[in-house]
C-alpha cells in the first residue's frame, strides 16, 4: 500500500490491514505464517522551514501482530515465534535534508526515515519493524545440540558416529573462557 502526502491533507488515513504471508520478503531464514494484522493511522505533518519552504512529513503510528517462523541458530529447524509490536515513525521526503559535505545530525534526526517521491510504501515500514522486533537469535530449545560439524546430522534427532578431532593445542588457552549471553 502506497501512502502519499496528498492522501493525508484533509484527514489522517486509518489503517486496518491484513498483510498476506507472501506479501513481504523479510529474510531468507524468516517466514511469516498466516496474515499479519496492522492497525493504526498515517497523518501528515507539515514542517515550516521558511516563508515558502515547507516539508511534508508522514507520521505512521500502528500496532501489528502475527506469527513468524525463524530457523534455530544451532540445528536449523523452524521455530514459531508469535510477534506483537507497536511503532511511531516519522518519514520525510528523500533528499530534502541533503546538504553538500559533512554535517552533524541531532538525536531527533536519527529517528527519521525517508520516503521516495512517489510516497511511502507501508510494507517497507512494516518489514523493518518486524525485523527489529524479532529476536536476533532463536533456539528451538535451550539445550539444542545443533548440527554435527562433520556429517551435518541434527544431533537432537540422531546420534552420529563422528569422531571429534583433537583441538589444536595452540587454541587450548581459549577453553577456559566462558561466554556470557543474554536471553
Amino acid at each position: 500500500m502506497l501512502i502519499t502526502p496528498a492522501q493525508l491533507v484533509d484527514e489522517p488515513l486509518k489503517l486496518d490491514e491484513s498483510i498476506p504471508a507472501e506479501a513481504i520478503d523479510y529474510a531468507p531464514d524468516i517466514r511469516q505464517i498466516g496474515s499479519l494484522t496492522l492497525k493504526g493511522q498515517a497523518e501528515l505533518i507539515v514542517e515550516h522551514r521558511g516563508p515558502k519552504d515547507f516539508v511534508e512529513d508522514i507520521r505512521l503510528r500502528a500496532s501489528f501482530a502475527g506469527e513468524f517462523e525463524q530457523l534455530c541458530a544451532r540445528c536449523l529447524e523452524p521455530v514459531r515465534e508469535p510477534l506483537r509490536g507497536t511503532f511511531d515513525l516519522i518519514f520525510r521526503p528523500g533528499g530534502v535534508d541533503a546538504e553538500a559535505g559533512e554535517r552533524a545530525i541531532t538525536e531527533d534526526e536519527t529517528e527519521i526515515g525517508y520516503y521516495e517521491e512517489s510516497g511511502l510504501l507501508l510494507e517497507d515500514a512494516v518489514r523493518e519493524q518486524v525485523l527489529l522486533t524479532l529476536p536476533g537469535r532463536t533456539l528451538c530449545r535451550e539445550d539444542c545440540k545443533g548440527l554435527c560439524p562433520h556429517c551435518g546430522v541434527n544431533r537432537n534427532i540422531t546420534a552420529c558416529a563422528c569422531v571429534e578431532k583433537p583441538v589444536d593445542p595452540r587454541l587450548s588457552v581459549l577453553a577456559g573462557i566462558s561466554v556470557v549471553t543474554k536471553s
